[in-house]
């Protein structure tokens, strides 16, 4: 019988860095509107390889499970939202049949993607997003109102098969858009946390269908989703999302924004170091 003493103590760094991560995943989800994925991602895929999760299922492992957490703390998020009459339903639910569907081409397309290309999409798509945090202006306009094109649609696939590769609630991409056609941070923000649960559930039955069966999972898994750790990050990452919304509504942001902004940029370094390293 192995000394459960040696495994709380192997353990217990782990676990810590995993709850801690649940909070600020919780606190960015009410605060930005996202799901919180760009924090648990690079903090799982840590302890993924510390677990001893082989290196070509481990980053699908990681997605997988960080949806199961993001789902929650997103629904959490947009409930408070939406409490302080922020979320514009009308462009949600516009949205919201070609995010899904974005999703289920995103799984498909994890599912037979190596993890090396994976966390090559995590790069590129940091990168950008930590350019757009750091340089971009809120007063950036192409248009008023919501255009009636099908290409916003399209926008809006292409932001459902981003968030699925990356296991992210699709917020910075969203926030973005939306505030591109006229909606203020907030309202951007409100209306961009209504996609995270849609955008988690998706996943996480995507992935847990993708890997089930798969030799080499961690224990406590269904398919690519792993359960013990998505718990150990919940209740934290529950905790903190009223606070990310209490913060969006009465605090100003852009020191946050240049904090995310360095914190992605790390990120994309730390899977670079991965491949090359």
């Amino acid at each position: 019988m192995p000394d459960l003493s040696v495994a709380a103590v192997e353990f217990a760094p782990m676990i810590a860095a995993l709850a801690v991560a649940g909070v600020a995943a919780g606190f960015l989800s009410g605060l930005f509107g996202i799901g919180g994925g760009s924090v648990l991602v690079p903090v799982l895929y840590t302890a993924m390889g510390a677990a001893g999760v082989a290196e070509d299922i481990r980053m699908q492992v990681t997605l997988g499970t960080s949806f199961a957490v993001i789902g929650p703390t997103g629904l959490r998020s947009f409930l408070s939202h939406r409490a302080r009459n922020a979320v514009d339903m009308g462009a949600l639910k516009r949205l919201a049949p070609p995010v899904f569907l974005g999703v289920l081409a995103g799984v498909a397309l994890a599912s037979a993607a190596s993890s090396e290309a994976l966390r090559w999409v995590w790069i590129v798509a940091a990168i950008v997003m930590s350019a757009k945090l750091a340089l971009g202006r809120d007063d950036w306009r192409l248009g008023q109102v919501l255009p009636s094109s099908r290409l916003l649609e399209l926008a809006a696939f292409v932001i459902g098969v981003l968030s699925a590769l990356m296991s992210i609630g699709g917020g910075l991409f969203m926030v973005s858009l939306l505030m591109l056609f006229g909606f203020s941070v907030l309202a951007a923000v409100a209306t961009s946390s209504g996609f995270g649960p849609l955008i988690a559930a998706t996943g996480v039955v995507g992935y847990a269908w993708a890997g089930w069966g798969m030799p080499g999972l961690p224990p406590g898994s269904l398919g690519y989703v792993n359960i013990p750790a998505a718990l150990v990050m919940l209740p934290t990452s529950l905790a903190f999302a009223p606070l990310g919304v209490r913060a969006a509504h009465g605090l100003p942001k852009r020191a946050l924004e240049l904090s995310f902004a360095g914190f992605l940029a790390l990120v994309a370094v730390k899977f670079l170091w991965s491949l090359y390293g």
